[in-house]
C-alpha cells in the first residue's frame, strides 16, 4: 500500500509540475493550441490566438491495484480555466466513463476499477475542454495514452497437464526423451516475470531436465525394463528466473522403457519326463515344454526343435505362436515290444535376437525330455498290407490258393484265427481254415465270368474277440483254354448261280471268351471228312480270318437253293480247343456284276426254322393223315395183335404211325427233323428194343457232313441201314418224308384205298424179302380185316 501511495503521490507531483511550466518551455513533440484575440461580433473586438496552456504526456498506472481509494491517474488544467466554473472537462476514449472517471469541473482522472494488463496493456484517450456558456471548445482536442505496468500476478503453465513418453531399455545416459514446455502469461518485456527456469521435482536419478529448453534425458546407463518399466517424473516451471519469490507451474510426464531382446530364452528345468501308450496315432500331443524369455512381444518369440537323441525320427515338436510353448507330438507308430523308453534334447532359440547383444552369450538353451512307451493290447498285424493270390480256372472245389498270415504284437502273443468277411464274399466261393489262414475253394470258378475276386480277411484273438483286424485280399483267376472258338457273327453268305471257280464269296472271323497269354490265333478248316468240298473251299488268311471260296463255275436254285458247309475252328492254347460252324450259302440270282438281285426264301427259312402259320398248317396236315390211316387200319385189322393198343402212345415222328414202319416197338426211329435241319449232328446210339445176346462195340459211322441233296442223303443212309446186321427194318423211308423217284412197289399209301372198291391185294409184299415180312403179314392176309 506504500508502494502504491507514493506512486500516486509521485506521479502527481510530476503532472504537477509538467503542467506548471511555462508554455513557452514544452517541447515541439506535442501539439500547441494558440489562442486568437480579436472583435468579437458584438464587442467588435479583435480576436488574439493566444498558445495552449496545458499539455499531455503517456500515464502509467499499476494494474491489479489494490487500494482503499480509487487509483488517482492524473489531472486535466488548461490556461483558460480561470477557477470560476466557467469551464467543463469532458474525457473519450477507451474506458472512458467506466474504467476512467474525469471530474469535470477540476479535470483530476481516477481508475475506478481495477485492471489487468494481461487483459488490455493500454488505453488511448482523448480530452477536450468547453465553455459552459457558449458550449464552444476553449481547447482542441487532444489525445493521450494511459499504460498499464505489469507485475508478476500469472505462473508458467505448460502446454499440457500430462505428458506420455517411451524410451528402449538399456539406452545410455543422456539420451534425449521428451521435451516439455511452459509459457507465462507477464510481460517478457518488462522485468523477470516471464522468465522461466525448468526443473525436475520428481524422477531423479533416472532423469534429468535442461532448465531453459525443458528436454528430458536419461541420468542412468542401462535401465533394465524387466527391473522396473514405469516411471513417473514430475518438473517444475518458475518465473522471475527461478529466485525466490516467483511463482511456479508443475508437469507429470510418465515414462516407459520399451523392451529390446536382452535376455536370453530359459528352461526352468534340465529334463522333462512323458509317457505316449503305444497305440497313439501319429500327430497325438504328448506334451508341453516352456522355455521363460523375460522380454516381450516378437523379442519372446521362441522356436523349438529337437537337436539329437535316440528319438528323433519317432518325435516332433511344434512351437505354439500363442503361448510360446512347445508342443512334443508323435511322428511315427511306437511300439512297446520294440523300444521302451526314448530320449531328446530339444532347444529354444529367439527368433529376432539383436545385435546390439550378442556379446551377452548365445540366445539359446536346450533341455532332455525322457519318453516312456507303454504297453497297450493291439490288434493283430498282417505279415502284408495287401495280398494277391492267383488261382488257376479249373481248381477243384477245397484246392488251396493261397495264404494270409498275422501275428500278436502283443508280448503276450495270444493265438488267432481267421475269417473271411461274407459282405465282401456273398456268393460264398471262397473259404478260409480259421486255425492258418489258408483259403481255398468252394464253389467252381469262371474267369469269363467274374476275372477278379476281392475278399477281406479277419484275424481276431482268440482271448480277446475286440482286437481284430482286417486286410483286402485280391483274387485273380487264371484263364485256361476251356472255350472253343466260335464264329464272330451270324454271317448271311450267298453264291450267284453265275458265279465262277475260285471266287471269294465271304470272309469269316473267330472270337474266343478265352484271353491266352500271348493272344488269339485261330485256324479255320473244312470237317476232316469232307476236307474237300465239291462246291466250296476254305482258305485260312492267317489273320484269325478265312475266306470261303467257290470251287466249280454255277450254281442252280432249282436243284438245290441252300447249302450248309460246316467249318472247323481252332485255337493255338493248351489245350487246344475247336468247334463247328455251319455257314449257310443261299444261292440266289444275281447280275453281271455279281449283285444279288434275288434267292429261294422258302429254302433259306426251312433251316432257320419255320413261321408258326407253317408249323400249324403243318400240324393240321398230320392229325388228318392221323385220322385216315387210323380209319384204314381198324377197317382192316386182322386178328393179329395190332401195333398200337393205346391211343394215347403218340410219338414224336411219323414212325408212330401204324404204316410201313417198325409199329410200336421202333422206339428210336430217325428224326424227321433231321432232313429239315442236316447241320444237326447224330450219334449212333443202341437200339433200346433190341437186346443183344452178347456184348459188342458199337459201330459208329462216321456223319454226313458234305451238304447234297436229299435223294443222294436218303440213299446212303439206306445203304447203312443194310449193312448194319444187329438193326431190324426200322429204316422206312416214311421217316425221310421222301419216298424217291419211283418205287417198284409202287405206292404203298393206304390213302388210295379209299378211292378203290373191295381189299387191295398185298401179297406181293412177301416177294420184298425178309425186311418187309412184318408189313406182308398185316396186310397179306384175308383175315386182317375180320380180324
Amino acid at each position: 500500500m506504500r508502494t502504491y501511495s507514493l506512486t500516486v503521490l509521485l506521479w502527481s507531483c510530476m503532472f504537477h509540475v509538467i503542467h506548471m511550466m511555462p508554455s513557452q518551455k514544452r517541447t515541439n513533440k506535442h501539439s500547441h493550441s494558440e489562442r486568437i484575440t480579436g472583435l468579437s461580433e458584438n464587442g467588435g473586438k479583435t480576436l488574439h490566438r493566444t498558445k495552449r496552456g496545458w499539455m499531455w504526456n503517456q500515464f502509467f498506472l499499476l494494474e491489479e491495484y489494490t487500494g482503499p481509494d480509487t487509483q488517482y491517474v492524473g489531472k486535466l488544467h488548461t490556461d483558460q480555466d480561470k477557477g470560476d466554473g466557467n469551464l467543463k472537462y469532458i474525457l473519450t476514449g477507451d474506458g472512458a466513463g467506466s474504467l476512467f472517471i474525469i471530474d469535470e469541473n477540476t479535470g483530476d482522472i481516477h481508475a475506478a476499477k481495477k485492471l489487468d494488463r494481461e487483459e488490455k496493456s493500454l488505453y488511448v484517450l482523448r480530452a477536450k475542454a468547453i465553455d459552459r456558456k457558449t458550449g464552444r471548445q476553449v481547447e482542441p482536442e487532444s489525445e493521450f495514452i494511459i499504460k498499464i505496468h505489469d507485475i508478476n500476478d500469472n505462473e508458467p503453465k505448460f502446454t499440457k497437464d500430462m505428458y506420455t513418453a517411451s524410451i528402449p531399455e538399456m539406452s545410455g545416459v543422456g539420451t534425449s526423451v521428451i521435451q516439455v514446455t511452459a509459457t507465462d502469461a507477464d510481460d517478457a518485456n518488462y522485468g523477470n516475470s516471464a522468465k522461466v527456469v525448468y526443473s525436475i521435482l520428481q524422477g531423479q536419478p533416472y532423469f534429468s531436465v535442461d532448465p531453459e529448453t525443458g528436454i528430458i534425458k536419461t541420468a542412468l546407463p542401462d535401465m533394465s525394463r524387466e527391473n522396473r518399466e514405469q516411471y513417473q517424473v514430475v518438473i517444475q516451471a518458475k518465473d522471475m528466473g527461478g529466485q525466490m519469490g516467483g511463482l511456479s507451474g508443475t508437469t507429470t510426464v510418465n515414462i516407459t522403457l520399451t523392451d529390446v531382446n536382452d535376455n536370453p530364452p530359459r528352461f526352468p528345468q534340465s529334463t522333462y519326463q512323458f509317457s505316449s501308450p503305444e497305440s497313439a496315432p501319429p500327430g497325438t500331443p504328448l506334451g508341453r515344454i516352456k522355455a521363460n524369455d523375460p522380454d516381450v512381444g516378437e523379442n519372446a518369440e521362441i522356436e523349438y526343435s529337437i537337436s539329437n537323441g535316440d528319438g528323433s525320427d519317432m518325435f516332433d515338436i511344434v512351437t505354439d505362436k500363442d503361448t510360446q510353448e512347445g508342443i512334443i507330438t508323435v511322428k511315427k507308430h511306437l511300439d512297446f515290444e520294440n523300444k521302451m523308453l526314448y530320449t531328446l534334447r530339444v532347444e529354444a532359440t529367439n527368433t529376432h535376437p539383436d545385435p546390439r547383444f550378442l556379446q551377452l552369450g548365445p540366445f539359446k538353451d536346450t533341455a532332455l525330455v525322457k519318453i516312456s512307451v507303454e504297453d497297450t493290447d493291439e490288434p493283430p498285424v498282417f505279415s502284408r498290407p495287401w495280398y494277391l493270390i492267383e488261382a488257376d480256372e479249373d481248381a477243384k472245389e477245397g484246392s488251396i490258393i493261397g495264404q494270409v498270415v498275422a501275428h500278436d504284437p502283443d508280448i503276450t502273443k495270444n493265438a488267432i484265427k481267421y475269417s473271411v468277411d461274407r459282405h465282401t464274399d456273398l456268393d460264398r466261393i471262397f473259404n478260409i481254415y480259421s486255425g492258418n489262414g489258408s483259403l481255398f475253394i468252394s464253389k467252381p470258378l469262371d474267369r469269363e465270368e467274374t476275372p477278379w475276386h476281392n475278399i477281406t480277411v479277419i484275424a481276431t484273438e482268440i482271448n480277446n474277440p475286440k482286437q481284430s483286424s482286417q486286410i483286402p485280399v485280391f483274387i485273380r483267376i487264371l484263364d485256361i483254354n476251356d472255350h472253343a472258338p466260335e464264329f464272330a457273327k451270324y454271317y448271311e453268305t450267298f453264291v450267284c448261280e453265275n458265279a465262277k471257280a475260285g471266287q471269294l464269296i465271304q470272309t469269316v472271323s473267330a472270337v474266343d471268351k478265352d484271353d491266352p497269354p500271348q493272344g488269339h490265333k485261330f485256324f479255320f478248316e473244312l470237317v476232316p471228312e469232307f476236307a474237300v468240298h465239291p462246291n466250296f473251299s476254305i482258305v485260312d488268311n492267317k489273320d484269325n480270318t478265312a475266306g470261303i471260296m467257290t470251287r466249280r463255275n454255277g450254281y442252280s436254285r432249282s436243284k438245290m437253293s441252300t447249302y450248309l458247309l460246316p467249318i472247323i475252328i481252332f485255337d493255338n492254347d493248351y489245350p487246344i480247343q475247336s468247334s463247328t460252324g455251319t455257314l449257310t450259302i443261299r444261292v440266289c440270282a444275281c447280275d453281271s456284276r455279281g449283285n444279288m438281285q434275288s434267292c429261294n426264301a422258302e429254302a433259306f427259312l426251312l433251316p432257320a426254322g419255320l413261321s408258326t402259320g407253317a408249323l400249324v398248317a403243318i400240324l393240321l396236315c398230320i392229325i388228318i393223315l392221323l385220322l385216315v390211316v387210323l380209319f384204314t387200319a381198324l377197317k382192316r385189322q386182322r386178328k393179329k395183335e395190332p401195333l398200337i393198343i393205346s391211343k394215347d402212345d403218340v410219338r414224336d415222328n411219323i414212325v408212330t404211325y401204324n404204316d410201313e414202319g417198325g409199329g410200336e416197338e421202333d422206339t428210336q426211329a430217325f428224326d424227321i427233323g433231321t432232313l429239315r435241319n442236316p447241320e444237326a449232328r447224330e450219334e449212333s446210339k443202341m437200339r433200346r428194343d433190341v437186346i443183344p445176346e452178347t456184348i459188342f462195340q458199337i459201330r459208329r459211322t462216321a456223319p454226313l457232313w458234305e451238304n447234297i441233296d436229299v435223294q443222294d442223303f436218303i440213299h446212303r443212309r439206306l445203304k447203312e441201314n443194310d449193312l448194319d446186321p444187329a438193326a431190324p427194318p426200322y429204316d422206312s423211308l416214311a421217316t425221310y418224308a421222301y419216298e424217291g423217284n419211283d418205287s417198284i412197289a409202287n405206292s404203298l399209301s393206304s390213302l388210295e384205298s379209299l378211292t378203290t372198291e373191295g381189299n387191295q391185294d398185298y401179297d406181293y409184299l412177301s416177294d420184298w424179302g425178309p425186311r418187309f415180312k412184318k408189313l406182308a403179314d398185316m396186310y397179306g392176309g384175308e383175315d386182317s380185316d375180320r380180324d
